[in-house]
């Protein structure tokens, strides 16, 4: 009646199921590939709203209050800490091609020496200057060892005393 062989010649045999397999093998790698190309989107850091930040009031407010109200800063300046950084930045990347900025915001509250807030500053992309470090080296006056000094340098520098000096 109904035998392997009888499905097999109804349905075309083995060769439509190899040709369906195939295709949707094809489909599926198609996809993948479409869905590989599909940009990334990154969003880094936190900076407060503008409603958060018209609620600081100069020589009033102090770093605590303002940690309490906006949050820990992103950065601190680095030489003093009268001026905290709040920075976002949103960026997308395209398979494997270089992450290319969208937008960045930058919050920076300056403080007096008494730590109440002194000044609120905002700065979006278009603020953003490029930065080309100095290529130089500093030379170092020391030895410059070769992989076999590296490697055989402290052959024979071992004594046999057990006090350890």
């Amino acid at each position: 009646m109904f035998s392997d062989k009888n499905i097999l010649q109804k349905t075309g045999g083995l060769k439509s199921l190899n040709r369906a397999v195939r295709a949707s093998v094809v489909v599926l790698g198609l996809l993948t590939a479409v869905g590989a190309c599909t940009p990334t989107e990154y969003v880094r850091g936190y900076v407060p709203t503008a409603e958060t930040i018209n609620k600081l009031k100069n020589g009033v407010d102090n770093k605590r209050k303002v940690v309490r109200l906006v949050g820990s800063p992103t950065s601190v300046s680095t030489f003093e800490s009268s001026t905290w950084y709040y920075v976002s930045r949103r960026s997308q990347q395209l398979a494997f091609f270089e992450e290319e900025m969208l937008d960045q915001q930058v919050v920076a509250i300056d403080f007096d020496k008494t730590g109440f807030v002194k000044a609120v500053r905002r700065y979006a992309m278009d603020d953003a200057r490029n930065i080309i470090p100095v290529g130089h080296r500093t030379v170092s006056h020391g030895r410059e060892l070769g992989i076999l000094k590296q490697m055989f340098g402290n052959l024979g520098r071992f004594t046999n005393d057990s006090t350890g000096g």
